[in-house]
C-alpha cells in the first residue's frame, strides 16, 4: 500500500504564508475588559481552605462607596489558593485574595503586628508571644473580616493607583499607598460590614 506524506507547512492566502497554529490568547475575564467584574474561585491548594464565598464578595462590593469609579478596569475578583508568603495580590485587571490557612492561627512578625495592631485589636485578635514567635490567634469570622477589610481593600487600593495614573499600566504609587487606601476605606465601612456579616 502506498503511504503520503501528512501536509505540515501552511498554506498561502493572496501571496502570505499563514501560520500554522493559532497563537492569540483564547478570551477570558484575565485578558479580555469586562462591563462588570466577574468572581473566580480558585481551588484552595493543600493545606489551605477559602473562607471567603462568591456571595460574601458580593454583599462585601454592595457596601463599597464608589463601587462604580473603582471597578473601571477591574475584570475579576479572584479567590486564589493559598501561599505561605502572600494574602492577596492584584495585576491589570485583576485583584486576588488568596485562601487561608487550614489551622486559622498565622504566626507573624514584629513588622506585621505594628502594621496591622489597630486593625488586630479591632477584630479581637489575640496574640500571643511564644519563644521569639508571634502567634496571631484568629478564629473563623475574624480571619474573614480580615481579609475583606484589609487584605481586599489593600489590592483594591493598588488598582486604584494603577487606574489614575496616566498610563494605567502599573500601580506607581506603592505598598503605602495602598495601606493608606485600605485604611480609610476600613474605617468608612466598619459598622456597615458588621450589619451585613452579623449572622455569619
Amino acid at each position: 500500500m502506498k503511504r503520503y506524506r501528512r501536509k505540515t507547512t501552511p498554506k498561502v492566502v493572496s501571496g502570505k504564508v499563514q501560520t500554522k497554529s493559532r497563537r492569540a490568547e483564547t478570551p477570558s475575564y484575565y485578558n479580555t475588559p469586562q462591563e462588570i467584574p466577574a468572581l473566580d474561585r480558585r481551588k484552595p491548594g493543600p493545606g489551605y481552605r477559602h473562607l471567603i464565598k462568591k456571595k460574601d464578595l458580593v454583599r462585601f462590593i454592595s457596601i463599597l462607596p464608589d463601587w462604580a469609579e473603582l471597578s473601571a478596569g477591574l475584570n475579576v475578583v479572584v479567590l486564589a489558593p493559598g501561599e505561605w508568603d502572600c494574602h492577596g495580590w492584584h495585576e491589570p485587571g485583576v485583584v486576588a485574595i488568596c485562601a487561608w490557612d487550614r489551622g486559622l492561627w498565622q504566626e507573624a512578625s514584629r513588622s506585621f503586628l505594628q502594621e496591622h495592631h489597630a486593625l488586630l485589636e479591632r477584630l479581637g485578635v489575640p496574640v500571643e508571644k511564644k519563644q521569639g514567635v508571634y502567634l496571631c490567634k484568629f478564629d473563623e469570622a475574624s480571619a474573614r473580616a480580615f481579609q475583606l477589610l484589609h487584605i481586599m481593600l489593600h489590592e483594591l487600593g493598588h488598582h486604584h493607583d494603577r487606574m489614575t495614573t496616566r498610563s494605567k499600566n502599573r500601580a506607581a504609587r506603592g505598598e503605602e499607598y495602598a495601606e493608606q487606601y485600605a485604611r480609610k476605606y476600613e474605617n468608612t465601612i466598619w459598622h456597615r460590614y458588621f450589619e451585613v456579616f452579623r449572622i455569619d
